[in-house]
């Protein structure tokens, strides 16, 4: 039987979309897929070294569940993100789910190849010294080839 393949598209830089990427990528790898994640404009955020920057905007989650009901105007005031960040951060750990940051390097030992948009990169310019060892650098020709071959493709 061929081997199964899953093919993400990552767009999102927050704490909290960058778990979906990293959960599936990491469950399908142990499941015996082969797995590509193309990281592309705000996604890049989740290859850098340093993930403490990421943040959780409530604005942007009217679903949020937050410990009061609160109306949509009240996430603009001052404070409200670092508050959302603190309050996912702690839920997270309380409940025992692995950090992005170890469930990104369960990504690399299950040899997830992990594609940054060469585009994105220079439209933005990052400087690559600031990503993650064990990604490369790519257009989405390089991840178009994966994807039209993989047994599931989601965007992110």
């Amino acid at each position: 039987m061929d081997e199964k393949k899953l093919a993400i598209i990552a767009t999102k830089g927050t704490l909290d979309w960058g778990y979906p990427p990293f959960i599936l990528a990491s469950t399908a790898a142990a499941l015996g897929y082969s797995v590509e994640i193309f990281f592309t404009f705000y996604g890049l955020q989740l290859l850098k070294k340093n993930l403490s920057h990421l943040r959780v905007s409530p604005l942007g989650n009217p679903a949020m569940p937050m410990p009061v009901p609160m109306p949509t105007l009240m996430m603009v005031l001052p404070g409200m993100e670092g508050l959302a960040t603190s309050m996912m951060k702690s839920k997270m750990k309380a409940k025992g789910v692995a950090s992005l940051d170890e469930l990104r390097e369960l990504c690399l030992e299950a040899e997830v190849r992990m594609i940054a948009c060469q585009m994105t990169v220079d439209l933005f310019e990052f400087d690559t010294a600031d990503f993650i060892g064990g990604i490369e650098l790519g257009g989405a020709a390089a991840f178009f080839e994966f994807a039209g071959e993989s047994d599931i493709t989601l965007f992110i």
